[in-house]
């Protein structure tokens, strides 16, 4: 049985190394912006607002697992 070999062109070389380097770059750059931000940190009413708001996004997000689907009838099929 003969080998399948994949033929990688120059496209595929050059994205195999660009998009690594890409992705660690943005990566520096992100944490390199987020850690220069200077200003006062937050008050203790700041993170007791904050946790509310995490806890009630998480509910709704896990919550509503399921009602995106679309509606099927009782027997399986697609709405006419």
């Amino acid at each position: 049985m003969a080998k399948l070999r994949t033929k990688r062109g120059t496209l595929g070389t050059v994205m195999l190394v660009a998009v690594p380097v890409f992705a660690i770059l943005a990566f520096w750059y992100a944490a390199s912006a987020w850690t220069s931000l200077i200003g006062p940190p937050m008050p203790t009413t700041g993170y007791v607002a904050l946790t509310p708001g995490v806890v009630f996004s998480l509910v709704i997000g896990i919550g509503r697992h399921g009602f995106d689907e679309p509606h099927r009838s009782e027997d399986g099929d697609w709405p006419s």
